[in-house]
């Protein structure tokens, strides 16, 4: 009797910690696609040299904008690609996820006097995605994928 109780409460707690993993690889995917398309829509802004981008005259890391805008476009495209495997949790996506995720932090702190604002906006986000790919198990969202939650 104390058996099938016992079974029963893991059961309960794996469920919801398989609901929890598969969430949050849920907003990791959704962020970082989100992400990835903002990426390539401010990538075409600086190729096209629009006239939003703040420009620095001193600043350590400074680069052409044209250049940065292939950056952030290149970095944009990948992020798109990876989102897309993480909503089909492929083993891939998230270690890629975590990656790119991370260059986006590096991209947008080494880009921070064109845009400022949305470059620490975009530094939270992938902090996000980060956070969120590393918190969640592998093998609760396979489960959680393969497996009935209901």
């Amino acid at each position: 009797m104390a058996t099938a109780h016992a079974s029963t409460h893991t059961s309960r707690k794996s469920s919801a910690s398989y609901a929890w993993a598969e969430g949050l690889t849920a907003f990791a995917a959704v962020m970082l696609g989100l992400a990835g398309l903002l990426a390539i829509f401010r990538g075409i802004m600086a190729i096209a040299e629009d006239e939003v981008f703040v420009t620095t005259p001193n600043y350590v890391f400074q680069f052409d904008l044209t250049g940065w805008g292939w950056v952030h476009l290149g970095l944009g495209i990948v992020a798109v690609l990876v989102s897309a495997g993480l909503f089909m949790t492929q083993t891939w996506a998230r270690v890629l996820g975590v990656a790119i995720a991370g260059l986006v932090i590096i991209a947008n702190f080494l880009s921070l006097p064109y845009y400022p604002v949305w470059s620490v906006i975009m530094i939270a986000m992938s902090g996000f995605v980060i956070w969120a790919l590393c918190v969640s198990r592998k093998d609760d969202t396979g489960a959680a994928s393969g497996g009935s939650l209901s």
